[in-house]
């Protein structure tokens, strides 16, 4: 008989790699509330403990990923001593993952930044750089004088901040708030180094740029919405180890349906690994996977007549086209090496399943077609009705809500900033090394570029060079020790408000449980005093341009989230009064008190009706947010502005050159244009289909991959903690038996991985489930992680050193981390 599955069997089994599991069985997941009913096997001592027994619980929230689980903080005499699982969210069903505990190690931790610091010598970069305690006041007024004084120069533009993932929601729009009333463009957001390609497409072809389905009961209908789901295609998305918690919640329901999970993914993940089939094209070929997929249902006439007829424009276009290219699934075969008969079979059972729900996560993101592949996905998905349908949908992880929160329109004019650097993470370094299309002198990061961005050597010569440059973060990462100014961010028990925010587009309010460290503040804070710092500097404007946008009251996150719920359409329903009331997140859009919010986007509902009018009056009577108000696969206006990018409404092949196998890729123009989905930005066109050439595989004939180690990580904060580096401190590269046995290589073997722009080290891990001519090299990894010194771990070069920064895709601006020419050597 098989042994249930407990709630903490199986999150915990994903960070042993899903070993246990076995590809197309169901693991029988017990909910928690079963497991609570069925009785321990042991007493908990610890309620019993009057030294244990907490005299306080917080209500908190997780920082480390999209699943948002709340937390029950358990507090004795002014300290964490526990952190456990919302029992009362069903989707939640009490579970947490390994990274939860990791909280506390962010707060009680001796590396922890505690003041603002200056630079007070050694070279930019240089491990041992002196810094010199300041008060906030000087550390603001240093910022705000030279940020000026390149205005004052005409030179505003030169001036640029990025966000990152980890802020607290709406510290982006006073970023842009301030950016505005300075005369600059560039302030930027984390999406190029994560999912804005989703997003893009989703809203190009349905005019939402977000997650489409909800996990959990539609509050509207009382039905399941993604628990509906009679199939599961997950693209590039490895949920056991990125979103363990809400994963769990569609085992769970597919205990129920017994739906069919197919997994594509050039390794069996430990997603894989519980799926009924794992498919693993080359890296860098979904696209190709997707248009066999789409010539297959449109052939075989198996795509949904009435749902095409009424709501999808373009359909007439698309068969003609896909039939025009050839793309049937025997040439997708020869472009992935997925079997056509797979790929026709697996089309077949995606069509017909109704409904069936498409995840995708960084896997599609990190290509450099990523909008394009994104664009086809959304077509399978309309062309077949699976959209506006519960248990359906895109749901491209992390394009969820809030993205841009409103706050009141200014009261003065701002200067004409004029077009912003091009969209991506790796235009800074560009700018500030060569100048084009113009030189940046003084950047802020909320984030750490010395390991998100591609070209690590590039990246740090760009740093080197930079004039200026303030570092928020929690601990001396890599890009502190480059930094003029680092200013402290406290973490996530220390903050009252919305942090994190679930895929779905859902948020909760948390409170804070423990004091802020040191002087540590929110970005919030941060970006509100640096205002008033311009204000006293400031000598062309009154301190009142300044302070009458940044009132001081918003340092206190509940007035500050209250001018947002009044001035962001579609949240009046969102306060915190409602949010601090629930168990459950609550999903935008959500536009009153007595609205339930929206769980699947474009239903035919009244609900979603009443939500779509709030988000612009323009709505009204529309079920998809386009300009037709239908699914826009094709049209005239979508294709006159993506051709001068070099782009086509309807998709043409192409991957990155470094894929094996000599397929069509792209060539870039030195010229720049407007970027036609991004148009405050600029781009690089592009000429799609120029053959490649294949000679970087003379000397380098495999293909690699990035990617999250494994569960016990989350960006690189995780590996500040001892929990994250004592479970994954060694950064182990997989590579398939039969490639290890030709290059020599055991378990445990260090190992050199190259690429035409550098080198760096790793353990081997044979393992059987990744494709021979592919490794998975983890990233996150950086060499001033000091935490896993305590277990002798290596100080690991990060893995984006081996990419190539120059390919990315012009349209979102993601970075192609997920393929790059590579070989191994054997470290002697």
């Amino acid at each position: 008989m098989k042994e249930p599955v407990s709630r903490r069997s199986i999150l915990r089994g994903a960070v042993l790699g899903g070993t246990g599991a076995v590809a197309g069985t169901l693991p029988t997941l017990v909910p928690y509330a079963a497991q609570a009913a069925s009785g321990p096997s042991m007493p908990d001592f610890v309620e019993g403990s009057a030294a244990l027994r907490p005299d306080k619980t917080v209500a908190g929230a997780c920082q480390f990923c999209n699943c948002d689980c709340r937390l029950e903080i358990r507090m004795k005499a002014g300290r964490v001593i526990d952190v456990r699982g919302e029992r009362s969210d069903p989707v939640q069903d009490g579970n947490l993952c390994v990274k939860a505990p990791m909280m506390a190690q962010l707060t009680y931790n001796p590396l922890r930044l505690t003041t603002p610091l200056r630079r007070t010598g050694g070279a930019k970069g240089d491990p041992g750089s002196q810094f010199e305690p300041v008060t906030w006041d000087t550390a603001l007024d240093l910022i705000a004088r030279r940020f000026l004084a390149l205005r004052d120069q005409g030179e505003a533009r030169a001036i640029a901040n990025r966000t990152t993932g980890r802020m607290p929601r709406g510290a982006g729009a006073l970023a842009h708030r301030l950016f505005s009333l300075l005369g600059s463009p560039n302030d930027t957001d984390v999406g190029p180094v994560c999912n804005d390609a989703g997003g893009n497409a989703l809203a190009a072809t349905f005019g939402l740029g977000n997650f489409t389905n909800g996990y959990g009961v539609d509050p509207a209908t009382g039905k399941e919405d993604l628990g509906a789901a009679r199939y599961l295609l997950m693209l590039g998305t490895n949920q056991a180890e990125t979103h363990p918690v809400t994963f769990a919640y569609l085992l769970r329901a597919r205990q129920r349906t017994r739906a069919r999970l197919i997994v594509v993914d050039p390794r069996r993940t430990p997603t894989g690994a519980l799926a009924d089939e794992w498919l693993a094209p080359k890296p860098h070929t979904d696209f190709a996977l997707i248009l066999g997929m789409l010539h297959e249902v449109i052939g075989q006439g198996l795509y949904d007549r009435a749902f095409v007829d009424r709501w999808v424009l373009g359909f007439d276009e698309l068969r003609e086209h896909v039939a025009a290219k050839g793309y049937t699934p025997e040439w997708a075969a020869g472009v992935t090496g997925v079997p056509a008969a797979t790929i026709r079979r697996i089309a077949r059972e995606y069509a017909t399943a109704k409904p069936a729900a498409i995840f995708c996560n960084a896997g599609i993101s990190h290509q450099l077609g990523a909008f394009d592949t994104y664009r086809a996905i959304a077509m399978l998905a309309a062309i077949t009705g699976n959209v506006g349908v519960p248990g359906g949908g895109c749901n491209f992880m992390h394009n969820t809500w809030p993205g841009g929160l409103g706050l009141p329109p200014l009261k003065t004019g701002v200067p004409d900033p004029g077009p912003a650097l091009p969209v991506g993470p790796d235009a800074f370094a560009e700018a500030v090394i060569s100048g084009r299309p113009y030189r940046l002198k003084a950047v802020m990061t909320e984030g750490n570029p010395l390991i998100s961005s591609a070209n690590t050597a590039k990246v740090r010569r760009a740093f080197e060079t930079l004039p200026f440059y303030v570092y928020t973060g929690l601990f001396m990462e890599e890009a502190a020790y480059y930094a003029d100014v680092i200013l402290p961010v406290c973490a996530g028990l220390e903050f009252e408000g919305v942090y994190m925010r679930r895929d779905d587009r859902a948020i909760r309010w948390q409170d804070a449980a423990v004091p802020r460290v040191g002087q540590s503040r929110s970005d919030t804070e941060i970006f509100i005093g640096l205002a008033h710092a311009l204000a006293r500097n400031d000598r062309r404007h009154p301190p009142s341009y300044w302070a009458d946008a940044f009132p001081l009251e918003w340092n206190d996150y509940k007035k500050l989230w209250a001018t947002f719920v009044a001035n962001t359409p579609g949240a009046g329903g969102m306060t915190m009064e409602r949010m601090r009331a629930r168990t459950e997140p609550l999903r935008w859009p959500c536009p009153s008190a007595g609205h339930p919010g929206v769980s699947t986007l474009y239903l035919d509902h009244p609900s979603w009706y009443q939500a779509a009018r709030s988000l612009d009056p323009g709505n009204a009577g529309k079920r998809f947010l386009t300009p037709s108000g239908k699914a826009e696969i094709f049209t005239p206006e979508l294709e006159s502005r993506l051709v001068p990018s070099g782009h086509h409404a309807l998709p043409i092949f192409f991957t990155h050159p470094e894929v094996t196998g000599g397929n069509p890729t792209l060539t870039y123009d030195a010229a720049f244009i407007a970027n036609p989905v991004n148009p405050q930005a600029l781009t690089h066109p592009v000429r799609l289909g120029t053959p490649a050439d294949g000679t970087v595989h003379r000397q380098y004939p495999l293909m690699g991959m990035t990617g999250r180690p494994s569960v016990a990580h989350f960006a690189g904060v995780t590996h500040w903690t001892y929990t994250g580096e004592q479970l994954n401190g060694i950064r182990l590269v997989q590579i398939h038996p039969a490639t290890a046995d030709r290059h020599g290589l055991a378990n445990g073997d260090p190992v050199l991985v190259e690429s035409p722009r550098g080198a760096v080290t790793g353990t081997v891990l044979i393992e059987p489930g990744i494709r021979p001519d592919t490794i998975f090299l983890p990233n996150t990894f950086g060499p001033a992680q000091r935490v896993g010194d305590i277990f002798g771990d290596p100080r690991y070069e990060a893995a984006n050193t081996l990419l190539d920064d120059r390919f990315y895709d012009n349209l979102s601006g993601q970075q192609a981390y997920k393929c790059f020419a590579c070989r191994l050597r054997k470290v002697r």
